[in-house]
């Protein structure tokens, strides 16, 4: 039976989409070319996530296991299948954030249900080119949602950092204050010393020497003076799996997946967000790179599809592993690959000493991590560009701080639109003419002897604008004819050529006749749906130029007896000197 044609057209169509977010031999050349710098690379990038991994696996409620699982499953398919060359990718604060409340809610196997359905809509994405879009983020919700982040992640290490249980509550601000409360009633200094000497380490570390993993020295050393003091008060991260568990998708309840599709939809969003953001943070810190943002979304998805089923947790790509990549000197996939198999080559041999570290230590790595997201001179810049900048990124900041990072970037979405659109509808105005031309000031005045009023659209005539077009233009007094030259006007929505129809239509019942002139092509679907140019066209009422529309106006004036029959006639400069 022979396949009918348009779905076969659907099915080649498919195929070649998908052949173009698979790897080419073009990733496999570059890997080739200095393999050297790239193996260095990845071995550097490893030693710093090492700790990271840990603590994000720790934070985000399903333990260090599940943090190493994700950057040894994670990193090293979208290492392979993702649209940059240069991304890192693994467990993030951000996806820790939004995974606390998923865990008290759905537990650890709703998590793993939640980042395997992320992954598939995530793929889904991809197909449908969805990647570009993330160059529609305004800067200002970017760093206002890092901002908010880093505030998030430090605030979530109170507890381990004080050296107390994790208390309850849904908001982060109400655990914190309650891990103080309780590290008043019964201090515990040793915790505290360690998460603040590890902080220190790695922010004093990094202004002296930069290429030092300071990170992993002061974990080392925070782990191996708990080890010989005998400080019982610095509690360990407990036993590891020497290896990852075999894949399995026994964590599935199929009864459940409606109640984690939303869950599921805002880990798919901030992936997608945090991936592409720092993959265009990786093309600025290079020459020549750039990221495909389709197979970028394509390999995470794969990613995120397959950590799940060793036990690991959502990933995404992470900017301050892919940052240190870059600086490294990584030039090709090959380095984020090496960084995955060094993790996993830890997991299998050192996982008894990794046990051992202590929660505090770990703490103190994040910490200094969430310091090092805030970019002093980007706030500053934002908050000093105009007043929507500033609004928008303080507003993201809070959302993000006291809702969640979905929430948060919606609403710093929606508020930069509407403050785009004020300031694009403020651009559209009226303006008298002639104002382009220095030699039609006497005729603007027999103009208005003769009651004939001739306006400029400029801009935009669109819905956040046109209300106020139409205000202005029927309270016109003392004229007869008003004439619109509309070949400045640049959009016209169907609320815009409703506001004109109607201008038009309240003009009329006033006894005043309105000529339109300059009409674009591109404008005439919308003004035509509405019936707008109907209008017009049933007198005759719309010209090519402006000039054609005085003459015209000149002449039905003429015939209602309107003109002094002294007054000499004026000049109108021919019509073929203006554009429509």
């Amino acid at each position: 039976m022979s396949v009918p044609l348009p779905q076969a057209r659907v099915r080649v169509r498919v195929r070649s989409r998908l052949a173009s977010l698979l790897p080419t031999r073009a990733d496999l050349d570059r890997a080739r070319r200095s393999p050297r710098r790239d193996l260095l690379a990845g071995l550097t990038v490893a030693v710093v996530a090492l700790p990271l991994a840990l603590g994000f696996g720790v934070s985000s409620g399903l333990g260090a296991e599940a943090g190493l699982a994700t950057a040894v499953v994670a990193g090293a398919l979208a290492a392979v299948f993702g649209g940059s060359d240069l991304q890192v990718s693994g467990p993030t604060g951000a996806m820790t954030v939004v995974l606390v409340p998923i865990v008290a809610d759905h537990g650890p196997a709703g998590v793993l249900t939640v980042g395997l359905m992320a992954g598939v809509i995530l793929v889904a994405l991809a197909l449908l080119r969805a990647g570009g879009s993330m160059r529609y983020v305004p800067a200002p919700v970017v760093e206002g949602f890092t901002l908010g982040i880093a505030c998030v992640i430090g605030l979530q290490q109170i507890p381990n950092a004080l050296g107390v249980p994790v208390p309850e509550g849904e908001r982060v601000l109400v655990v914190a204050w309650r891990a103080y409360q309780e590290f008043v009633r019964a201090p515990n200094w040793t915790a505290l010393a360690l998460a603040l000497a590890v902080a220190g380490t790695m922010l004093l570390g990094a202004r002296w020497k930069p290429a030092v993993p300071f990170s992993v020295l002061a974990v080392v050393a925070a782990t191996v003076v708990a080890r010989t003091a005998g400080l019982d008060a610095a509690r360990p991260i407990g036993d590891l799996p020497s290896g990852l568990p075999a894949p399995s998708l026994s964590f599935v309840d199929t009864g459940a997946l409606g109640g984690l599709l939303a869950p599921a939809l805002a880990v798919a969003a901030l992936a997608a967000l945090e991936s592409l953001l720092s993959a265009s943070v990786a093309d600025g810190m290079t020459v020549g790179q750039r990221h495909d943002p389709d197979r970028e979304l394509f390999g995470q998805g794969l990613a995120n599809i397959a950590a799940p089923l060793f036990g690991g947790v959502p990933a995404t790509g992470a900017i301050a592993r892919t940052a240190v990549n870059v600086r490294t000197g990584a030039a090709s996939r090959l380095a984020s690959l090496t960084h995955a198999v060094v993790l996993a080559v830890i997991v299998f041999a050192a996982a008894p000493l990794v046990s051992r570290i202590p929660l505090a230590a770990l703490a103190g790595v994040l910490l200094a991590t969430a310091v090092r997201m805030v970019e002093v001179g980007s706030l500053r810049a934002m908050a000093r560009a105009t007043r929507s900048d500033a609004l928008i990124l303080v507003l993201t900041a809070v959302a993000t701080l006291v809702l969640d990072l979905v929430q948060a970037v919606i609403i710093g979405l929606v508020v930069a639109g509407v403050l785009a659109l004020r300031a694009v509808a403020r651009q559209a105005r009226l303006a008298p003419l002639p104002l382009d031309r220095g030699d039609h000031t006497d005729e603007e005045h027999e103009l208005t002897a003769e009651h004939i009023v001739a306006y400029r659209l400029d801009g935009p005539l669109f819905f956040a604008a046109a209300h106020r077009f139409l205000l202005e233009l029927t309270e016109l007094a003392d004229v007869r004819v008003v004439i619109l030259r509309m070949s400045h006007v640049s959009v016209v929505d169907a609320t815009g050529a409703l506001v004109l129809k109607d201008a038009v239509t309240k003009l009329g019942r006033r006894g005043i006749v309105v000529m339109a002139s300059g009409v674009r092509p591109a404008h005439r679907r919308a003004l035509d749906a509405v019936g707008a140019l109907e209008l017009l066209r049933h007198e005759g009422r719309e010209y090519a130029t402006t000039p054609e529309a005085i003459r015209a106006a000149r002449d039905h004036l003429e015939r209602d007896g309107v003109l002094r029959a002294a007054k000499p006639p004026v000049a109108v400069p021919a019509p073929t000197r203006e554009a429509p």
